[in-house]
Order: C-alpha cells, then sequence, then structure tokens
C-alpha cells in the first residue's frame, strides 16, 4: 500500500483531545525517541525535550483552548493551520491567541519524526475571544481573514 500522510488525518484532531489533560508523558509516545522539534525559535530533539518543553509551555498557558485543521499532504508529511487561546500566566494572566502553522513528517510506524512550528500571539480582551467556555472550537466561524 502506498504510504499517504491523509492516513494520519485523524491525528490532527488528537491534540484537541489530548492536551487538555496536560500530560507531556503521554504526549511525547506520539513522537519517535529521537523526534526533531522547532517550536518557533526553540530546537529540541527526543522525548526527554518534548516532556520539559511541555511542561513549561503549560505552566504558562492556562485556559488552553485549541483548533487545528489540514493545510495539506504530501506522502508522510502534513502541514496543518492552528489556532489556539490562552491565558498567560507569565503576563499577568493577559488572553492571547497564537495564529500558526505546522508541518509534520511521519515515520512507517506512524508516529512523528519531526515538528515544525511557527505561529504569533497576539494579545486579546475577554470580548475577542473566540473559544469561551461552552463553546464547541470546531464550530466557531473563522473568517477569511483568519485563515
Amino acid at each position: 500500500m502506498e504510504y499517504q500522510a491523509r492516513l494520519f488525518y485523524p491525528g490532527i484532531k488528537v491534540p484537541l483531545t489530548t492536551y487538555p489533560y496536560r500530560d507531556p508523558e503521554s504526549v511525547a509516545k506520539a513522537y519517535t525517541p529521537d523526534c526533531i522539534w522547532r517550536n518557533r525559535g526553540v530546537f529540541i530533539t527526543g522525548h526527554d525535550q518534548i516532556v520539559a518543553f511541555l511542561t513549561a509551555k503549560w505552566e504558562r498557558e492556562q485556559n488552553y483552548r485549541l483548533r487545528k485543521e489540514l493545510f495539506c499532504f504530501h506522502d508522510k508529511k502534513i502541514a496543518v493551520q492552528f489556532w489556539y487561546e490562552y491565558q498567560d500566566a507569565q503576563d499577568g494572566m493577559k488572553w492571547k491567541r497564537c495564529y500558526g502553522l505546522e508541518d509534520w513528517t511521519f515515520g512507517e510506524d506512524g508516529r512523528m519524526i519531526k515538528r515544525m512550528m511557527s505561529g504569533n500571539d497576539i494579545v486579546l480582551t475577554a470580548e475577542e475571544r473566540w473559544f469561551k467556555e461552552g463553546v464547541d472550537e470546531d464550530r466557531v466561524k473563522i473568517g477569511d481573514a483568519h485563515w
């Protein structure tokens, strides 16, 4: 069977159910032991660094709400567009939204071998938030200016 990244399309939504639990050890299992990450300007390799990175990220990013959508795929690669909102524990609990793109490369066993993320944060007022309590992130209409 020809390998296609589209076989892993359901994995795009996995973080939506995994990340809220904030269990870096569980999340790291989706990646190969020598997985390479770039998250903005941070470069890390392997499970130990992934766990340390996610632990620090989730200490800072409180009340985290995420949406990811398929951008494109080819062979063993998928690109996703994402938006997430959080309160920044290191910045007076201000609400922020991150806009970005990730590209993922998968190994033959289905685990991710490379994750590259580019994102930009903006500060929000409470009224500007999309992903409020009780709202399904996948049902929020995101206009053309934000796609």
